[in-house]
């Protein structure tokens, strides 16, 4: 009878935080993060982070910031740096990773002449013990899949639709996480963590027929909803999208 292996090795995907870093002024850099961390009240508390220096010329002292984002509860898993950078990141025990970038979305058809009058369509939209972690694959070039989940969303629950648009049925409740490299639906009430454009694409968007959610973010750009939002969105439809850099809440007509 032959033993069981001690331990495999296989590949995996993760979704990470990305922390991306525009000055190499270490002292301006924990400011920044310590003000970014007070303002998302421990939501990104135990995610994983890539360090993003690759707009850097000048390196910092890369234990230091580590340790920075360790005792906010980020654990560093790699850097991403330019060649020059490179040596001293490894030097600093930093992984060096590359990241893929935001999937490719075909352009819309031209519309024909004249066309008929047609129905208005249906909008298209870290704690860690994960029960549900799905993965949709690629597709054929210049496509972009649909993942469709048909269940409610438990706490504690994540989906990451990869390279692909994210549409959920029901409910996403708090402590539950949606995450799409498109956009994201969710058609029930959004009260957990919704991250559109995970790659970065900054033309996703998430939609919502009830919106009241811990937080949301589109490519990077992250917003978190302690507070209560004007009446006309609070627990209503609505539409998070981004305008250069400054992610917007807006109502959703339906």
């Amino acid at each position: 009878m032959e033993a069981s292996p001690v331990l495999d090795i296989k590949s995996t995907s993760l979704y990470a935080i990305r922390v991306v870093l525009h000055s190499s002024d270490l002292q301006a850099v924990l400011a920044a993060l310590d003000q970014r961390m007070e303002e998302a009240a421990g939501f990104f508390e135990d995610e994983p982070v890539v360090i993003d220096a690759s707009r850097l010329a000048e390196p910092l002292d890369w234990n230091q910031l580590a340790e920075a984002l360790k005792r906010h509860g980020l654990p560093t898993i790699g850097i991403m740096a330019p060649a020059e950078l490179a040596e001293s990141a490894r030097e600093a025990g930093l992984a060096l990773l590359s990241l893929s970038a935001a999937p490719v979305r075909s352009p819309a058809p031209e519309p024909a002449a004249e066309p008929a009058p047609a129905a208005q369509a249906a909008p298209a939209l870290y704690k860690r013990q994960t029960e549900t972690v799905a993965e949709q694959p690629p597709a054929a070039p210049h496509a972009v899949p649909t993942m469709i989940i048909d269940k409610p969303l438990r706490s504690g629950q994540r989906i990451y639709a990869r390279h692909a648009d994210l549409i959920v049925m029901g409910v996403v409740s708090h402590g539950a996480e949606v995450i799409a490299d498109g956009n994201i639906h969710v058609y029930g009430p959004l009260r957990g963590k919704a991250m559109a454009g995970a790659r970065g694409d900054t033309k996703a968007r998430i939609y919502t027929t009830r919106l009241e959610a811990e937080l949301v973010a589109v490519a990077g750009v992250y917003r978190t909803l302690a507070t209560a939002l004007s009446p006309d969105i609070q627990d209503k439809p609505a539409l998070i999208r981004l305008e250069g850099e400054k992610l917007l809440v807006e109502p959703l007509p339906i």
